[in-house]
């Protein structure tokens, strides 16, 4: 498990995965509450009375348990994986038991909606073989992902209930740094607890998400949030969503002083598209930067400290079409102004391929302004649809950067789990296989696999075989034949 550090402190996901600490190591217009008004008088009236949002929230925050799949075969060395590697499944069922359920996670959620919608992070509930969701009124319920975003960390989940309390998306953009707010959620396991705290910083990086085209622009506060509190409601005073809680900052695991939270703006996008497509719409602007500080803006003789340097502008992207170079410095997305990457990346996190934004860049000193036509991760603008691969018996993922570097490639789908009852395990593919080709295809993403994979069932052939080349971290590269037939 990776560890981050910031300000000699450990940044840990407030999830709790069997029993330990999750350790490691983002344009939507938010809805207002119905009850606004009534909200705003109280607030005046007393700005410190918290009773009528901790009221307003704890029927809306639910408790996130999980369940996980193991083999009791697991663990059982290199060699044992070696000899099933080259010559099978042994024949002793004593080695070889069917793969059994225990206790997995703890966290939280947020009803969205009265019939049953709930958000959370994606790291609660992650590779969880079923989930149960506690409402304040004791009643529990199976939930169904409905769909998850890593790079955001995000996750929207569905039960079959109706009549619920939903909680209402507040404007995140409007909060200010020294603003009340409530944490509510399910630390240690202790149901609808409410903190309270300021807003201490908005926009913050801190390195937590492991994903290439992660989207972090957290919420800072002080309000104490603990393990278990992952996916519950960061609220305003007036009872409305403005984030959902997801790391704390931490040399013991536990609060210290700093919590995170995504932000509504992010997560009432993300949560609109998993529930329209099954998965989040990334709108991609096509360039690497970063931020400017003083040393940096002295060597490159820069007219400002603020807004993001433009490094490099990659070839047919959106931003090359529209104009933008590098060099430039972008001050503002859409009229809103961005002073670093985070910022950036949560105002581009916001839009989906196809939609046209306002960028405002800095040129030799002279501002400019370009129409741009953001685009999806395969270069269009059209719609990404939902992968459906569960048939295979895996879960996959892009390979990051430094693995690109290691092994001199652009690209690759990465093995992260497999089923032992799964098609891919019965052909012998294991963890951390990385997928560079299928039936000679070159594979990117899930979506180049699950191309090939409908290709391949929608064929008459009689003999239907998914072919696979790839490599496995140690450098080895194997092919596999997966049986596809029924």
């Amino acid at each position: 498990m990776k560890k981050t550090k910031l300000t000699s402190a450990i940044l840990v996901f407030t999830g709790i995965l069997f029993g330990v600490l999750l350790t490691t190591s983002t344009t939507i217009q938010c809805s207002p509450s119905h009850n606004a008004l009534t909200a705003e008088t109280v607030v005046q009236t007393n700005p410190m009375d918290f009773t009528y949002a901790a009221e307003k929230s704890v029927n809306s925050v639910v408790h996130v348990t999980t369940m996980y799949k193991v083999t009791p075969s697991q663990g059982r060395g290199d060699i044992d994986t070696f000899f099933e590697f080259f010559f099978g499944r042994p024949q002793n069922p004593r080695q070889y038991e069917e793969p059994r359920e225990q206790p997995g996670g703890s966290g939280s959620g947020v009803i969205l909606s009265e019939d049953g919608y709930i958000v959370t992070n994606n790291h609660v509930i992650d590779q969880a073989s079923s989930i149960e969701i506690t409402l304040n009124d004791k009643r529990t319920f199976k939930a169904e992902v409905v769909g998850a975003d890593p790079t955001t960390d995000i996750a929207l989940l569905k039960i079959e209930a109706n009549g619920l309390t939903p909680m209402h998306f507040g404007n995140s953009d409007n909060l200010k740094v020294g603003e009340w707010v409530l944490a509510v959620g399910n630390p240690f396991n202790l149901t609808s607890t409410v903190t309270a705290g300021i807003v201490s910083a908005k926009a913050r990086n801190i390195n937590i998400l492991n994903a290439d085209l992660k989207i972090e622009s957290f919420i800072q506060t002080d309000a104490a949030v603990n393990p278990g509190n992952s996916g519950g409601a960061l609220v305003n005073t007036r009872g409305e969503l403005v984030g959902i809680n997801t790391a704390i900052a931490s040399r013991t695991g536990s609060f210290s002083g700093y919590s995170f939270a995504v932000p509504a703006s992010i997560v009432s996008k993300v949560v609109a598209d998993l529930k329209e497509f099954g998965v989040v719409q990334r709108a991609i602007l096509g360039v690497q930067m970063r931020d400017i500080n003083a040393e940096f803006a002295k060597e490159k003789k820069l007219p400002t400290l603020e807004g993001v340097y433009v490094a490099n502008v990659i070839e047919r992207s959106a931003a090359q079409i529209a104009g933008i170079k590098a060099e430039d410095i972008v001050t503002a997305i859409g009229g809103v102004k961005v002073k670093s990457m985070a910022e950036l990346q949560e105002q581009i996190g916001r839009y989906r391929p196809g939609d046209i934004v306002e960028i405002t860049v800095l040129r030799n000193g002279k501002e400019q302004k370009f129409q741009v036509e953001l685009r999806n991760l395969s270069g269009n603008t059209g719609i990404v649809k939902a992968v459906d691969l569960a048939q295979l018996g895996a879960k996959f993922q892009p390979i990051n950067n430094n693995t690109k570097r290691k092994f001199g490639i652009s690209g690759g789908l990465e093995v992260i789990s497999v089923d032992k009852t799964g098609r891919l395990a019965k052909a012998g593919v294991q963890k951390g296989y990385i997928i560079l080709k299928a039936n000679r295809l070159t594979i990117h993403s899930e979506e180049d696999l699950a191309e090939v994979y409908e290709q391949i069932k929608a064929d008459n052939d009689e003999d239907k075989v998914l072919l696979l080349a790839g490599v496995y971290p140690n450098g080895q590269v194997v092919y596999y034949a997966v049986d596809l037939n029924e």
